[in-house]
């Protein structure tokens, strides 16, 4: 990691084009997987879902407060709640998260990508834990 990173935010490092990115190729996969995509209200239409992903990650890690703007509190269990999550929906929902973190972490400098790296992964994994209702 790079000096500079110890004082940086995620997103001061990467910026709000590398999570659209990520949520693109998250949703690429989501898609066309049959476990998560009935969760999704407007099916394989995911174009609002990656909207307010690509929101709630840049403000998440430090960008623009957009999503609280256009959404309020994220109040991310209570926005799941209507939706059966269990252990086989958080763990596709992780396959489709680590895919499309490891296609586009090539995008993040390289003194910068291990702590990248890592500070997505726990906070996807954990993230995903916590939305488990089932």
């Amino acid at each position: 990691m790079s000096n500079d990173a110890r004082n940086q935010s995620v997103f001061d490092i990467v910026g709000a084009d590398f999570f659209v990115r990520l949520v693109d190729a998250f949703y690429d996969g989501v898609q066309n997987d049959q476990v998560l995509i009935p969760l999704y209200p407007e099916g394989e239409d995911t174009v609002g879902a990656r909207h307010r992903l690509a929101l709630f990650l840049i403000q998440y890690w430090g960008g623009p407060d957009t999503y609280m703007e256009e959404r309020g509190h994220p109040r991310l269990r209570m926005r799941h709640a209507p939706y059966a999550i269990g252990e086989l929906e958080r763990d596709h929902w992780l396959l489709h998260m680590a895919t499309a973190i490891e296609s586009v972490i090539g995008d993040v400098p390289e003194s910068d990508r291990e702590h990248v790296t890592t500070e997505l992964a726990t906070y996807m994994v954990n993230a995903a834990e916590a939305m488990r209702n089932q």
